[in-house]
This record gives C-alpha cells, structure tokens and sequence, in this order.
C-alpha cells in the first residue's frame, strides 16, 4: 500500500505510462521507458530502473486473465518526502505498475472543444507528470457534452492535443500536428505516425494552428499508445470524411 505521505499522492510528484500489451506482449515499451528517464531527468529523479520497470509491468499481467489487449499503467512517484513542498535530499521513488482489459474504441471519435487551456510554458505540459487534473477536466467535458474526447487549446488559442491524445488533421494532400512548443506531450504513437507518414511520402508539418485551421481540414485523427491511430468524425459543428490515407497510416502503425 501507498504510504500517505507518498509525494505522488500528496503532490502529484511523479510520472506514469501506459502500455498496450497485446496477447501478453508489450508493445513499444522501449520509447515508452524513454521518455519516463527524461521525464526523470526534467523532474530531478534518480535515474529510472528499466529493468525493475519491464518486470513489474510483466508482472502486473498475470492480474488481468486471458484478455488478448490489456493498458498496463507504470507509475512512479517520487517516494516519501515529509511535509511541504521540497524533497528529501536523496529520494526513493516508488515504481508499481497495474493491468487492466483495454478494448479497442468502437467507430470514430467525437471531439468537442474544451475551455480548459492548455499551459504551454509549463515543463509539464511535456511531461506524463501524475498531475494529470486539466486533462481530467477536459475529458469530464467531453463526456458531459455527448463527445468521446476533448481538443485542448493552449493560452494563445492554438491546438495543443486531446485530453488523452495527440491530434493530428489532413489539408492538401499535407498532414498537420501541433508542434510541442504548443504544450503538447510528445506521444510514443505519435512518433510512429510521423515516421510511417515520412516512409510513405506524406509531408508531416509541426504546427502553430488555431480552431480554425483545425476546422478547415478535409480529415482529422487521434493518436495514442493505446487507440492506435483513431478518425475523427467531429469536431463540435464540423464533420470530417472518411479518409484513406488515415486509414493507410492506422493499417501502418498496428
């Protein structure tokens, strides 16, 4: 058990992950350990056990029965640290991990457009930090207003990213995607739908974009480690055709 006086309980003070394993497999944890070390880094961790990490995620397995796609969460915090803000001199972060059924999401997505803003001058903002509450918020309204997810804008009233995802849309014959600078997390999957983009000779443009130009597209999708690559069908209002090279993208990152 978490003990109470556990930073990420008290603090958000920590980092997570979460994994598609698939038949017992993880898939791509690699880039996903990755970047929890540089999030260590950023955060001023002890440098992460990715050994001890692999296992405990394997381990976490056996929790979830025969279930051929499962999400398993790695969490760190960053261990006990007394009263207040300033840790110990020396932290022990805690690492466990937990598994739980994933299935696949049904049909395109419905977006709707947060009024939580995205904080791109936040270092967290690039981080899959354990404070996670804007994010929270904004999937709380998506839900509330019939929609599957939420396109979060930064403070400038560019596009950032979904509550759980990067956002990608079509224009042109050229695919677009927020550039980080605009408070985005650099996802594992969207890397991967950036290199198959390049492989097959599709342009990929890192972007300063508002809801307009967002609105303005012919296509759009969502991105993550555990959807894959997901259509867009909506985005409040405006509705977006099926398209085939987003469907040629999904087929390429299975």
């Amino acid at each position: 058990m978490t003990p109470l006086d556990d930073r990420g309980l008290t603090l958000g003070d920590g980092l997570f992950e979460t994994v598609l394993a698939l038949d017992g497999v993880l898939v791509g944890v690699a880039a996903h350990l990755d970047r929890m070390a540089q999030g260590c880094a950023v955060l001023g961790l002890p440098m992460l056990d990715r050994g001890r990490a692999q296992a405990e995620m394997q381990a976490s397995l056996a929790g979830v029965g025969s279930h051929a796609r499962v999400a398993v969460r790695l969490t760190l915090t960053a261990g006990s640290g007394g009263r207040g803000l300033d840790r110990l001199t020396s932290p022990s972060p805690r690492l466990f991990a937990t598994a739980a059924p994933a299935p696949a999401p049904a049909g395109p997505a419905r977006l709707l457009v947060s009024t939580v803003r995205r904080n791109a001058a936040s270092p967290t903002s690039r981080l899959k930090s354990l404070s996670y509450l804007d994010n929270v918020l904004a999937r709380r309204e998506a839900s509330g207003g019939g929609c599957d997810e939420a396109v979060m804008l930064n403070a400038a009233g560019e596009v950032a990213c979904a509550a759980a995802a990067n956002i990608f849309w079509l224009r042109e014959g050229r695919i677009f995607t927020p550039a980080l600078a605009c408070g985005v997390l650099a996802g594992t999957m969207r890397a991967r739908v950036m290199a198959a983009s390049a492989a097959a000779g599709v342009q990929v443009i890192e972007t300063h974009g508002d809801l307009v130009e967002l609105e303005a597209a012919s296509a759009a999708f969502l991105t993550n480690a555990l959807i894959g690559v997901r259509p867009v069908e909506r985005v409040g209002t405006t509705a977006f055709d099926p398209s085939a090279l987003v469907q040629r993208l999904a087929d390429a990152v299975a």
